[in-house]
């Protein structure tokens, strides 16, 4: 994808990056060739941003013939609301504390930001979480100490109010910004589209482990993207990608959900959307929207935090938190001593859980679903001498149970049935279904939005083809956009 950085004046300005044009207001607005393209990515650095200039044109512009822009009207129009960036602070109140509290500063603190960088190596992640929050190229923080940090102004700046110093260091900043992609193969070429994959390098139980992270930067290759993995200190560089690929445990709490919801306003393809996460991180949601229509699944009960004293389930049966994720968050309740402690403890966190029917089996089916196509049938066996895949308590090796992966044409029609009618409530994207079947018949037990798809697992049959398919999808999303 092209990248333009637009300036007042484009020969005063030192950047030397491959695949970036430095122009002026007035080429981008009256060039014809722009104005067809779809595929660019707009850095606006005019001198002023304020309504109705030609700073605030471009970016309006931009948006308007489907260009990515940096920064982007609503954030312009933002700052005509100074409240706003002071309340948004406010979620990330620790981590400013923590931060300024080692710098030892007095009672004022004020300090530029470039595209996420500060002159101060202190001021780091505070730049990184601004930037973040509002994708503006310059901002400028203030901040003012009485019992604790506060953010006292954060506002825009403009090119033309900085001295040279600041030049150079905006200067420097935006070129680390655009060279930000990590190359992450040998002998690499750049590719037309440019591919993010968000991991948790610390995740204990991620949904892929590193060889098949390595097989979908391969899979990505091979239908055109180049491709970096990113975490979630890298927000403010999503603009500069054209899809995004989740492969960090999903909620809807979490900064895992923003990047989805930013990525989708941004027109990027991106597995997992907002919609899904929302859909299937819940299973209050779930339990409702499979009952209401009629797929089979356990028999389920809501319960209320208080209103659950006529609870009536056979024991032993499942409860589960709304939210829970790889079969955390559930538990088998095997008495009514057990049932009060356990319900204590949950509604703690939640006002709603699921009471569901103990199905023991010695296997569940997971089927894996990719825009209303089954792409892999797994048989996950339960963990020695336990109930579940996972024994989270066990430290052993054998904590996980063995698996089976079959070839899809051999699955159960009704399995493959069931599963795909269960999917097409939720949307066109990657799920990860996991089944029950008792006495010839199959059980929805729940959808996952961020499947494991993990080496020598859910690839066993289809090897490289699995990952190619994933990737086709996303690039089929990115060319109809």
């Amino acid at each position: 994808m092209q990248r333009l950085i637009i300036t007042e004046n484009p020969e005063n300005w030192k950047i030397n990056v491959e695949g970036v044009q430095l122009v002026s207001p007035s080429a981008y607005i009256n060039s014809e060739e722009y104005a067809r393209q779809k595929s660019i990515k707009v850095i606006n650095l005019c001198k002023s941003y304020q309504y109705q200039s030609e700073g605030y044109y471009i970016s309006l512009l931009a948006e308007a013939r489907g260009h990515k822009s940096l920064p982007v009207t609503s954030t312009l129009m933002d700052f005509k609301l100074p409240n706003l960036a002071r309340e948004d602070a406010q979620d990330f109140d620790q981590l400013i504390q923590d931060e300024l509290e080692e710098l030892r500063t007095e009672s004022k603190l004020e300090f530029n930001i470039y595209f996420g960088s500060s002159s101060h190596p202190s001021l780091t992640k505070v730049s990184q979480l601004l930037f973040n929050l509002f994708q503006m190229p310059i901002l400028k923080a203030i901040f003012s100490k009485k019992d604790k940090w506060q953010l006292h102004s954060l506002k825009p700046v403009n090119t033309k109010d900085l001295d040279d110093q600041e030049k150079e260091a905006l200067t420097n900043a935006l070129t680390l910004f655009l060279e930000g992609k990590k190359i992450v193969r040998k002998n690499y070429q750049r590719k037309k589209y440019d591919l993010a994959i968000l991991v948790n390098p610390d995740d204990p139980n991620p949904p892929s482990d590193a060889k098949a992270l390595q097989k979908f930067v391969k899979a990505a290759d091979r239908v055109g993207f180049s491709t970096e993995f990113i975490t979630r200190a890298d927000y403010g560089k999503l603009t500069q990608f054209d899809a995004l690929f989740i492969r960090e445990t999903t909620n809807v709490n979490h900064h895992t959900f923003r990047f989805a919801r930013r990525a989708e306003y941004e027109g990027l393809a991106v597995i997992d959307d907002p919609n899904s996460i929302l859909k299937c991180t819940n299973k209050v949601y779930l339990n409702e929207l499979l009952a209401a229509n009629n797929i089979p699944t356990p028999k389920s009960v809501i319960i209320q935090k208080n209103n659950h004293a006529e609870l009536k389930m056979e024991f032993p049966y499942v409860l589960k938190q709304p939210d829970g994720a790889f079969s955390k968050g559930v538990k088998k309740v095997k008495d009514k001593a057990e049932q009060n402690s356990l319900l204590k403890e949950f509604f703690q966190h939640t006002d709603l859980m699921i009471a569901q029917e103990f199905m023991p089996t010695t296997f569940d089916w997971r089927v894996g679903v990719l825009g209303g196509e089954v792409i892999y049938v797994c048989k996950y066996y339960m963990a020695k001498n336990h109930w579940q895949i996972i024994d989270w308590k066990s430290t052993n090796k054998d904590r996980l149970g063995d698996s089976e992966t079959i070839p899809v044409h051999m699955a159960p029609k009704n399995l493959i049935s069931i599963t795909l009618k269960a999917t097409k409530l939720i949307g066109h994207g990657l799920y990860g279904v996991d089944v029950k079947e008792v006495g010839g018949k199959f059980y929805i037990v729940e959808i996952n939005d961020n499947p494991s798809i993990e080496s020598g697992i859910e690839d066993e049959v289809d090897k490289m083809d699995l990952y190619i398919k994933i990737m086709n999808h996303l690039m089929k999303i990115v060319q109809s956009n």
